[in-house]
């Protein structure tokens, strides 16, 4: 049998045209629609780069596993080593004679970006913070961090410490969506530990009091890597993860954070092109009980439309036909391809709507003799 590519074109009467380009100041970035599953911008995004405090959402991912597992609970308390007491830069301002709870820790971390908070987490987890450095990464390889190597769990700077844009990003996505119940933390505004330092209270992500639906997630400033932030907003139930990194300032991160938000909620906008479970056409069937069988998708196709660009998206059927029977519901039998200018396809797989079992001898005789006649009528060009 002869197979044929076949392709169903169906304009939807929905554009797309290429989104305004978003020409960001940051030497590296991602950005990703979370709904969709959409890259909507990279920069540099898979070089490996000096991510200061924002590596220290591995060190948070490390904690919540812990907790998940039962090894920690959030009322259990941690000592506090010499040398967490001793560290430098952002601090929890935690004492040797103190024994801060895990949740503590926590908030300290994310508000305060403690780095003496982190190696007691470290020390607490992996006796020593060479040993929990070793552990990050091979936890992060095994999520898929295929950039990132970590020397300690603070993101002080060290000649081997990074992690590419991406992996931060897809880091993000990871927390947001296996740990919904610890990833309010990241949208507290302040947290002041024991009273000590009243400076020292406010959370650093510049978004989180704008009132553009952000909730989290970490900055991060060494004089290497520059200002960064890995941040994450929600506007009529739709999520944004980004990653910036190498701004030159505390305003200039605040301000390109803000952008991104804003250009990636107003640039973009999500359409339902196919509903869940609507046939999406009806494909032929050779030597079946029926000639044919309804093509459909599981959850339907969402995509992500520039806005202002409302007539150019294409939307392909692909498979081969006839498709042989017997066909199983739940077969998948080709792709849906929605193609926009200016952004990559979108590819949805295409499933069988039912069952088709195959013909009898008699019905298999009679699509023969078919199939023979249309061949010859495709020979002689009738």
């Amino acid at each position: 049998m002869r197979a044929l590519l076949l392709k169903l074109v169906a304009v939807l009467g929905i554009t797309a045209g290429s989104a305004q380009a978003f020409d960001t100041n940051a030497t590296a970035a991602w950005v990703y629609d979370v709904n969709t599953g959409t890259v909507l911008l990279e920069k540099n995004a898979e070089t490996p780069i000096p991510p200061a405090s924002m590596s220290k959402l591995m060190t948070l991912n490390m904690m919540f596993e812990a907790l998940e597992s039962g090894r920690l609970q959030l009322d259990d308390t941690l000592p506090v080593s010499t040398k967490a007491w001793k560290m430098g830069g952002s601090k929890m301002f935690v004492e040797p004679r103190d024994n801060p709870t895990v949740e503590q820790l926590i908030k300290g971390i994310i508000v305060l970006s403690g780095n003496d908070a982190c190696v007691v987490v470290a020390e607490g987890l992996g006796g020593t913070e060479e040993a929990f450095a070793r552990q990050m990464t091979e936890r992060g390889r095994q999520l898929g961090l295929q950039h990132s190597t970590f020397r300690n769990s603070t993101g002080w700077p060290a000649p081997d410490h990074r992690m590419s844009a991406e992996d931060l990003g897809v880091l993000a996505l990871h927390l947001i969506q296996q740990y919904p119940q610890y990833y309010p933390y990241f949208a507290l505004t302040e947290f002041r530990y024991m009273d000590r330092v009243p400076s020292n209270r406010f959370n650093r992500n510049p978004l989180l009091r704008l009132g553009i639906g952000a909730d989290g997630l970490k900055t991060g400033h060494t004089q290497e890597a520059g200002y960064g932030l890995v941040g994450s907003a929600v506007q009529d139930g739709r999520r944004v993860i980004f990653v910036i990194s190498g701004l030159q300032s505390e305003t200039a991160r605040a301000e390109e954070a803000e952008r991104i938000v804003n250009w990636a909620f107003r640039q973009f906008t999500m359409e339902t092109l196919v509903p869940a479970n609507d046939t999406v056409v009806e494909a032929p069937v050779w030597l079946g009980t029926q000639s044919r069988v309804g093509l459909t998708t599981s959850d339907g196709v969402n995509v992500l439309i520039p806005a202002g660009a409302r007539d150019q998206v294409k939307v392909e059927a692909v498979y081969q036909s006839p498709i042989p029977a017997p066909i199983m519901k739940g077969d998948q039998i080709g792709q849906l391809v929605v193609t926009m200018p200016g952004t990559p396809q979108a590819v949805t797989p295409l499933l069988a709507a039912q069952d088709v079992p195959e013909a009898g001898f008699a019905g298999r005789m009679k699509g023969a003799v078919i199939r023979l006649g249309n061949k010859a009528i495709e020979a002689t060009g009738l």
